[in-house]
């Protein structure tokens, strides 16, 4: 959420920085509601400190009786016009918070102007294309190997749930402990969260209310089914205080996570690409304004550790204006290379986003030295999916004769087994 004192000071700043987005986005309707509503908020509180001061003349009687019919009538026309701006108050106040969430975040000046991902900068690739003949998809390897069951997900649920079976499972959860143990070896504490959260904590990470739509809600509850480990971890520290000398605070979160994908209609319908159940490992950094971008720069690079200890060729790429997410200052994306479609897919989005989240959630800490309490900076990204890293290594690691590899770093969560037959 941006500050709303910041863009009253500087408006012709946050248009442009908006404009960038090419989102058709504009401070002027936030503007004028704020203005209204200040109006009717300072002629609200001028009707209370003249209520007040009323009372107290009755209390001390320092009036005559003709002075005191005049303060009755008087009392009883401030009564009629509280009544009368009570429902437009609450109306505008209701209104200002609907136009503030509903504004992005400002990208960092770093960020490259563009409208959608063709703009996008890529900044590096690492590792060695495999040299591959006639390379299968990994759905295609999954399903002869017996480790992917396609068909009976959508028996069991709907399109896009897959059913893992014997060493497809065992890998998932491999992935899923390698990458924990791996994180955690780099200073991350480890959390297990709920996988339903209420309304608030979407909020408060930017889900809520843009993309109502992309969730799976309870019908009887106001509780929403997690789309990313990114909404529980960032709330844990909602409307408390943490001392500067704590932070920054770094956590990874393992968790299921539910989308519904609602705007990706025809996209990687085939696969284990997009699913609406996936798996994944999260990383979330809490810190201050002076160490965001370097800590920003630190999440990346582990991310990207585990692509290279699996020996997974990827690049990264920094979104532009157009490509960048609602909450986001900055983000890098991380793309792995997949032989069979001869591209570089999405595996992890690397975000910072000031102090956009923490307002919106009341994230703050003290001072060393003692000053008022600030917003913190927050930032995550997947480290990694771990579907999309079993997809990943499947298509990199397939031989001639049908059968996978398992990367040697993962093999010690194998119990040994090197290949898949």
């Amino acid at each position: 959420m941006l500050d709303i004192k910041l863009v009253r000071e500087k408006p012709d700043f946050f248009e442009k920085a908006l404009a960038r987005r090419n989102g058709g986005f504009s401070i002027k309707p936030l503007l004028a509601c704020d203005e209204e509503f200040r109006r009717i908020q300072n002629e609200w509180e001028d009707l209370n400190r003249r209520t007040n001061e009323i009372s107290e003349s009755f209390k001390t009687g320092k009036f005559s009786g003709s002075e005191a019919e005049t303060l009755k009538e008087e009392t009883k026309t401030i009564k009629a016009r509280r009544l009368e701006i009570e429902s437009l108050r609450q109306e505008l106040e209701k209104k200002l918070l609907e136009y503030q969430l509903a504004l992005p975040n400002l990208p960092d000046d770093s960020v490259p102007d563009g409208v959608d991902e063709k703009s996008n900068k890529e900044i590096k690739r690492w590792g060695n294309l495999p040299k591959l003949e006639n390379p299968l998809h990994h759905y295609e390897i999954g399903s002869q190997l017996k480790i992917f069951d396609f068909e009976r997900g959508v028996k069991i649920a709907e399109s896009r749930f897959t059913v893992l079976l014997a060493q497809g499972a065992k890998i998932e959860r491999a992935l899923m402990n390698f990458m924990l143990d791996f994180h955690g070896k780099r200073g991350y504490q480890e959390i297990f969260p709920p996988i339903m959260v209420n309304r608030d904590c979407m909020i408060g990470t930017g889900q809520l209310p843009k993309f109502e739509g992309d969730f799976y809600k309870c019908a009887d509850d106001e509780l929403y089914l997690i789309p990313t480990a990114e909404v529980p971890v960032t709330n844990l520290y909602r409307e408390e205080i943490i001392h500067q000398e704590n932070l920054p605070i770094l956590h990874c979160a393992y968790t299921p996570c539910f989308r519904r994908e609602a705007g990706s209609a025809g996209k990687d319908t085939r696969g284990y690409i997009r699913q609406h159940q996936f798996n994944k490992v999260e990383l979330v950094r809490f810190t201050t304004p002076e160490k965001a971008y370097d800590d920003h720069e630190q999440l990346t690079l582990d991310a990207e550790a585990i692509l290279e200890a699996l020996e997974l060729p990827y690049r990264r790429i920094l979104l532009c204006t157009g490509d960048l997410g609602f909450g986001a200052q900055k983000c890098y994306d991380l793309e792995v290379w997949f032989p069979a479609q001869k591209q570089y897919r999405e595996i992890s989005s690397c975000s910072v986003f000031g102090d956009f989240q923490a307002r919106r959630a009341n994230l703050k800490y003290k001072p060393a030295d003692g000053g008022k309490a600030r917003y913190m900076y927050t930032m995550n990204g997947s480290g990694l999916a771990i579907g999309r890293t079993m997809a990943a290594i499947l298509e990199n690691y397939q031989q001639a004769d049908g059968s996978v590899l398992i990367p040697k770093a993962l093999q010690p969560y194998l119990h040994g087994i090197t290949v898949i037959n």
